[in-house]
């Protein structure tokens, strides 16, 4: 990502202060490639979070993704449900095995996967459900899951945005048969790059360690329980190397004060821009009472009649970062040339127009919001 040089940048990393003292040990202890102790400890604290059978760091979201493309053994002319409303990577991964997405629309409170669109998009050939936590807050798993269980589908939950939200208690990832999170330095709790697969099935534990080592056994071999390590199937290198892994339990150690501060910014907005929705200007995100979030983002959907491009020009010439965020995968043209549209994708459409994401980062001021939502209201015509 370009560095953001406006006067109130989208997105400023937060660092604990802990990360270079975690990379220098991990140089000290001399172990620079992946899994050494720091990995280890980061695994634990997932799997200790999720309950997951098996929760391996990789290189980023997209390779956890594709290594659920993997181990579901998706093959050529199978169909992947999902929506259109994600970023690339939740198709690309199944593109890459031959793999046609097929496109839903969008709920039009919490722009998720519209669950009342799954079953009738199912076919003979449909493999998986990929469900997207849009800004951390989760799908309607319940019904999703029992959609899965009655036609014998796997879900995989691209939970990029979702590290410490929940459904009904329980931690967005580990609810499908396998979760992906992202530690891109856009997110909460950041490595600079990386991310985590979730392995919540007891028999793709082994068989994701393989994938991830080569295609394989090295880890099992690393463990005591075999002699060699030979080449068992496909895989890849998706591990990351150690000093990412310090970085990242530094920020893990954290993530539960990093999540409250964010979610303080976030209810200031929420008030703030409360007046915006009254007066019909503006819509504020919603969370259903079953979601807990973790303040990943907060957007505004503008009023149809509204240009949100002036809106965003206005914010640019004050040197404000907002942005836009998802073209929707099924007008872009690979998403046209390898997918697939089941029913309308009105929703899909009218809401990604709309949509503006406001800056939202640790230790972003209540002053500051106070200046973007007047210069919100002001654009709008409303009174701050």
């Amino acid at each position: 990502m370009k560095k953001d040089n406006s006067r109130i940048p989208f997105n400023v990393p937060h660092m604990t202060g802990k990360e270079l003292n975690y990379i220098a040990q991990a140089h000290f202890n001399g172990m620079l490639a992946g899994d050494g102790p720091f990995t280890k400890s980061c695994h634990d604290w997932l799997q200790m979070r999720t309950n997951a059978k098996k929760a391996l760091l990789t290189n980023s979201c997209t390779a956890a993704l594709e290594m659920a493309a993997l181990l579901l053994d998706i093959a050529p002319g199978d169909e992947v449900i999902m929506p259109s409303f994600t970023f690339v990577s939740t198709a690309n991964a199944f593109v890459l095995r031959g793999a046609v997405p097929v496109f839903v629309d969008i709920r039009l409170d919490t722009l998720n996967i519209d669950e009342r669109l799954i079953e009738d998009a199912i076919t003979s050939r449909t493999k998986a459900i990929a469900v997207v936590h849009y800004a951390g807050v989760s799908c309607e798993m319940d019904i999703i899951m029992d959609i899965a269980a009655r036609r014998g589908l796997f879900v995989v939950e691209d939970a990029a945005q979702g590290v410490m939200s929940s459904y009904k208690g329980r931690p967005l990832g580990s609810i499908g048969d396998l979760g992906a999170y992202s530690f891109h330095e856009t997110k909460n709790v950041i490595s600079g790059e990386g991310g985590a697969l979730i392995v919540n099935r007891e028999d793709f534990a082994v068989q994701s360690e393989i994938i991830r080592e080569k295609g394989t056994d090295r880890t099992r071999f690393f463990r005591g329980e075999v002699d060699k390590y030979t080449w068992q199937s496909i895989g890849s290198s998706f591990l990351p190397g150690e000093l990412i892994a310090a970085f990242l339990w530094a920020q893990l150690e954290e993530a539960e004060a990093i999540t409250n501060k964010r979610l303080v910014s976030w209810q200031v907005y929420d008030k703030l821009i409360e007046p915006l929705e009254v007066a019909g200007a503006i819509r504020r995100p919603i969370v259903p009472a079953e979601c807990t979030h973790n303040a990943h983002m907060y957007y505004v959907l503008v009023s149809p009649d509204t240009d949100r491009q002036a809106v965003l020009n206005e914010f640019r010439r004050q040197s404000i970062a907002t942005v836009f965020h998802y073209i929707p995968l099924h007008s872009s043209p690979a998403g046209i040339r390898y997918g697939r549209v089941h029913g309308s994708m009105e929703v899909t459409t009218t809401q990604s127009e709309r949509l503006i994401r406001l800056p939202l980062w640790f230790g972003i001021t209540s002053e500051q919001q106070r200046e973007i939502v007047g210069i919100l209201s002001k654009t709008l015509g409303m009174q701050p």
